[in-house]
């Protein structure tokens, strides 16, 4: 009792501790942009900065005359005035009045853009400069009204939107996880040690991610993962142990033997689920992007805080609390999964058939999947930034601040390449130090020392189609010098190309490594591969969903977010899997029974996972109200995917699949059992 006692003790002032430290994550956590480092557009980036001191514009104003059109020479003046006032606290920074370029003025004249270029690394733009100069800059005077945009200021309020959710997160997650537990358990102490376990894990990953970001960048919506999977695997993990416990307690074992037991099975499986968690989360770290890299810091900072407060921290309190967090009535036998497993395993090519196609029919959407990347449309209507944007795109005829730029650092290019890129499909204007060029004409002047410097030269390619596309157009038209391209849409296209090119080595990784782990716990190779198989198709809904809900909002789909809920999703999948599989490999140890060992282990684990996915989907689906698309998706997709995972692939095609196998489900060749044992 006592060593319980001074467990305890110690748990609670590290968790303390941890509290502290993770009091100040969110100030640390760093803020990237979507770039590819070592790419083709990041040099081009680097160059025009260095050499040229300019770059892709990452502020714009939005100018609206109150009056007249843009052109009056008083609301002129006060636009070249404005220019002026952000150049001077800018890099570099240019507009309709110094520019004289028709695609920076809408099309009714009534609006006209400013647009500049902040140098520095997303951080220092969005945490330091923007927060003084976008109060400052937005303005509502007599001649004009000034709306701020641009992209680090959409991301900048991506960040507030994203922090202000997971402080209202907090505020209602816990409370709702108290109340199902208590739903759960019918004991108010059984339900506070286990959403003490959520908490310390919550705590304490984000005090490893912090002493994580003194090291490398962590993104920050690393937090939110971390708090909505800390409660959830925590309490997944307290769940398993204390059901555990209570079940030893009602075959007559003593406290103490109970505890014991407790740890040697449930907290065998916990651990053995938390390896399965952070393997599936740390293939994540194949990626050479911080954003992505960040999901994998936050995974395995949650699965090192969650199993050791499980294993440790809770057997001490149920030593402690012995009967106290049973039941005051013996709760009702678990008979409702069990027979609708029993009735699959006698039919289960029709029942699993039909499972299968419902599934296969729910995911189908998937298929007509586009990525690209993210805009301004991931905020809320409400946003200003996005406000500005759908402004942009009623009434100006191209969105000249994503520009694609060709760069030469040491040559000169010619105004014929100039005009031959003008000619490619989708480009409204070229502009260069040999003048401006459209449909391979000359259409405006040459630029001075704009697109020169240093004895090399850049130029603008103005796009009026899909911007991603013209991308490739670009550098596949033969330069007559070494050129590198560059831009925002480079920039998103060279992103967009390594996350999605890593796909098959990052989902070769993860079942990979999530099979070994199932094969070292059940000794079987059939069933790793039968629960990788039932993984992807549970996943297939959750992807089918993200399109069907998602992709006509914003256009297409930012290819990280699913790579990350793949991740995370596939991590909790299986850790329902090993819950039941370790139930069901338990029967079948103890009766050699094949068949009846699946309904009787799905009998008896179906209440545990029936709560865990309640809790673990609401959880996340607090997010779905979230003012980001992203953390929306991560809502709705993760909450659908557990109640799939839970429900139609655990409940019905896991029985059918084990039911088909028969005997070979725990089938291993003879020399994988010998260096297992």
């Amino acid at each position: 009792m006592r060593g319980a006692s001074w467990v305890l003790v110690l748990g609670l002032l590290i968790t303390l501790a941890a509290g502290a430290v993770a009091a100040g994550t969110l100030n640390a956590l760093s803020l990237s942009r979507f770039e590819a480092p070592g790419s083709e557009s990041m040099r081009a980036k680097e160059t025009l900065a260095a050499q040229f001191g300019t770059g892709s514009p990452n502020l714009a104003l939005l100018v609206t005359a109150k009056e007249g059109t843009v052109d009056d020479p008083e609301v002129a003046e006060a636009g070249r005035e404005l220019t002026r006032e952000l150049a001077a606290r800018s890099g570099d920074a240019w507009s309709y009045w110094t520019r004289g370029s028709a695609t920076l003025r809408s099309q009714d004249a009534r609006q006209a853009l400013v647009l500049a270029w902040i140098p520095g690394d997303a951080d220092a733009v969005r945490r330091t400069v923007l927060p003084a100069l976008t109060p400052e800059f937005t303005r509502d005077g007599p001649l004009v009204r000034v709306e701020v945009g641009g992209g680090d200021e959409v991301f900048r309020q991506v960040m507030e939107q994203a922090r202000t959710d997971f402080l209202r997160a907090e505020l209602v997650v816990l409370p709702m996880v108290l109340l199902l537990l208590w739903l759960v358990y019918r004991r108010f102490a059984a339900a506070l040690v286990t959403l003490a376990v959520g908490v310390a894990a919550v705590a304490g990953s984000l005090a490893l991610i912090r002493a994580v970001t003194l090291f490398t960048d962590v993104s920050t919506f690393a937090a939110n993962l971390a708090l909505v999977m800390g409660v959830g695997l925590g309490v997944d993990y307290g769940l398993f142990v204390v059901f555990r416990f209570r079940e030893e307690l009602g075959r007559g074992a003593a406290v103490d033997e109970a505890v014991a037991r407790t740890v040697r099975t449930a907290g065998r499986t916990v651990v053995f689920s938390g390896v399965t968690v952070a393997a599936a989360l740390a293939v994540l770290l194949a990626f050479p992007f911080p954003f992505l890299r960040s999901f994998g810091y936050a995974g395995l900072a949650v699965v090192v805080a969650a199993v050791p407060s499980a294993t440790v921290l809770l057997p001490a309190a149920l030593r402690l609390l012995g009967h106290r967090v049973t039941r005051r009535r013996p709760a009702p036998a678990p008979v409702f999964w069990g027979e609708v497993a029993t009735r699959v395993m006698r039919r289960p090519l029709l029942l699993g058939g039909a499972a299968l196609a419902l599934v296969l029919l729910l995911g189908s959407p998937f298929l007509g999947i586009r990525f690209g990347l993210p805009d301004d449309r991931v905020l809320p209507e409400s946003a200003p930034a996005r406000q500005l944007y759908d402004q942009v795109r009623a009434g100006f005829p191209v969105e000249e601040a994503d520009a694609v730029q060709v760069v030469a650092a040491r040559e000169n290019l010619p105004a014929s390449y100039a005009a031959e890129l003008s000619r490619i499909d989708g480009v409204a204007r070229v502009d260069s130090a040999a003048g401006s060029f459209a449909d391979g004409r000359p259409v405006g002047p040459p630029a001075g020392t704009r697109f020169a410097a240093g004895g090399g030269t850049w130029l603008s390619v103005v796009a009026s189609g899909d911007r991603l596309d013209l991308v490739a157009d670009v550098r596949a038209l033969p330069a007559p010098v070494g050129v590198v391209v560059g831009g925002y849409p480079a920039e998103l296209a060279d992103y967009r190309d390594g996350v999605v090119g890593r796909l098959p080595l990052v989902a070769g990784l993860i079942v990979l490594v999530t099979c070994v782990v199932l094969f070292v716990m059940s000794g079987s190779v059939v069933a790793p591969l039968k629960a990788a198989v039932l993984n992807l198709l549970s996943l297939s809904v959750m992807f089918g969903a993200l399109v069907f809900l998602f992709q006509d909002r914003t256009g297409s789909i930012e290819p990280s977010i699913p790579i990350l809920m793949f991740c995370v999703a596939y991590a909790l999948s299986m850790d329902y899997e090993v819950f039941l599989l370790s139930r069901i490999k338990e029967e079948y140890d103890r009766t050699g029974d094949v068949v009846s060992s699946v309904p009787n282990g799905i009998a008896r684990s179906a209440p545990l996972v029936t709560a865990a996915a309640a809790i673990l989907a609401a959880s996340f689906a607090v997010y779905a109200t979230s003012g980001v698309v992203f953390l929306q998706m991560l809502g709705v997709g993760m909450a659908l995917a557990v109640v799939v995972d839970a429900t139609i692939i655990r409940g019905v095609l896991l029985p059918a699949a084990m039911a088909l196998a028969g005997q070979a489900n725990w089938w291993a060749p003879r020399l994988l059992t010998r260096r297992r044992r």
